[in-house]
């Protein structure tokens, strides 16, 4: 592939929108899927906290 400017880089001939909104859309995906977990299992280690200070006051 070859461009004559950066300009021309980012408008990709026509396609430019499409191609640059699926790689946003592909980044955004792959940030779910690192950060879901991470949050997931931060909420569940509070929870069980909760829960093991609860039993200890009873």
């Amino acid at each position: 592939m070859s461009f004559a400017s950066f300009s021309e880089f980012f408008a990709m001939g026509t396609h430019g929108p499409y191609v640059w909104s699926c790689y946003a859309i592909s980044l955004i995906v792959l940030g779910l899927n690192v950060a879901l977990p991470i949050l997931a299992r931060r909420r569940y280690l509070q929870d069980e906290a909760r829960r093991l200070r609860r039993e200890e006051l009873k």
